[in-house]
């Protein structure tokens, strides 16, 4: 009878075990998809996978970003990316409720020192990334999703979807880059109107201000900003990106206009012997004539 006992209690923690290990390999497995990858020839495309809270970033999912936009920058196959929000929202900023039970001044968000560079609460939202990333914007993009839709270098944008500093009303700061690139894109005078009523803006209104590159249908801004990509990744390379390096010296970095000039000058002389004598000698033989891009139709799955 007690070996009989024994072996029940065995067998029921046997099975506890078990039970035990199948629920943690579930909750691995759901952490390891906060942030999904997929590659489309040279394009590379992010999703935040968080829909059930409207893709808002935790701890969790801003490491995930931050290892995806470092995978990305580490392949030299990989030319553009594309980040987006599965669900129907883009990203609603940072989640408030992880935010709600930290303790003590900083709660539970270290000091900007003490993060790897580059990396800010809602990811890789610090990072001066080196190749271009194109949002694909549907639903909101508030708070620190609005920062990361500000962190890439276009943003196309679903006629529903709405920008704003919603964390306006809560007391949480902009900290991921909203403050420095927002008045540089759109000027300080709008900038201030968004940070400091927080009020919603519609593609339409990102679009006239120039918050918003590309208004598209409803569903369609994840298929026209991999089309995008992946006609960015079909130019020659090295001149488009010191040009796209000269853009963003002359924006935060350039003490002068003078020295944005050498910058843009030195930067860019390199090139012409790896990239723009071939290229003029296809323009000679008759490519690209009457402004023509073959690159205006690249093949997409999506």
């Amino acid at each position: 009878m007690l070996c009989s006992l024994l072996t029940k209690r065995i067998l029921h923690h046997s099975k506890f075990a078990s039970a035990l290990r199948v629920i943690t390999a579930k909750m691995s497995q759901n952490a390891s998809r906060l942030v999904e990858t997929e590659t489309i020839g040279n394009v590379f495309l992010i999703s935040i996978n968080r829909p059930e809270k409207r893709n808002a970033v935790n701890q969790e999912t801003a490491v995930q970003l931050y290892e995806a936009i470092e995978k990305f920058e580490a392949s030299e196959d990989l030319r553009a990316a594309v980040l987006y929000g599965k669900g129907g929202n883009f990203c609603a900023g940072y989640d408030l409720s992880e935010l709600s039970s930290a303790q003590g001044a900083g709660g539970s968000i270290p000091e900007a020192d003490l993060l790897p560079k580059g990396r800010g609460p809602m990811g890789p939202s610090r990072k001066m990334i080196s190749k271009p990333v194109i949002a694909a914007v549907s639903g909101y993009a508030v708070a620190g999703g609005l920062e990361l839709a500000c962190m890439c270098d276009l943003r196309v944008v679903e006629q529903s979807a709405i920008f704003g500093v919603f964390c306006r009303r809560f007391g949480v700061p902009l900290i991921d880059g909203g403050t420095v690139r927002l008045p540089q894109m759109i000027g300080l005078s709008r900038a201030l109107d968004m940070i400091l009523t927080g009020r919603p803006v519609t593609a339409a209104e990102a679009l006239q201000m120039g918050l918003a590159n590309r208004v598209v249908p409803v569903g369609a801004a994840l298929g026209e900003a991999t089309k995008l990509a992946q006609t960015i990744s079909n130019f020659p390379q090295e001149c488009l990106l010191r040009d796209r390096q000269s853009a963003f010296n002359s924006c935060f970095d350039a003490a002068s206009l003078e020295e944005a000039f050498k910058f843009e000058y030195n930067n860019g002389l390199a090139v012409i012997a790896k990239e723009s004598v071939a290229g003029a000698k296809r323009f000679v033989a008759g490519e690209g004539h009457k402004g023509s891009f073959s690159q205006d139709s690249p093949s997409s799955k999506l």
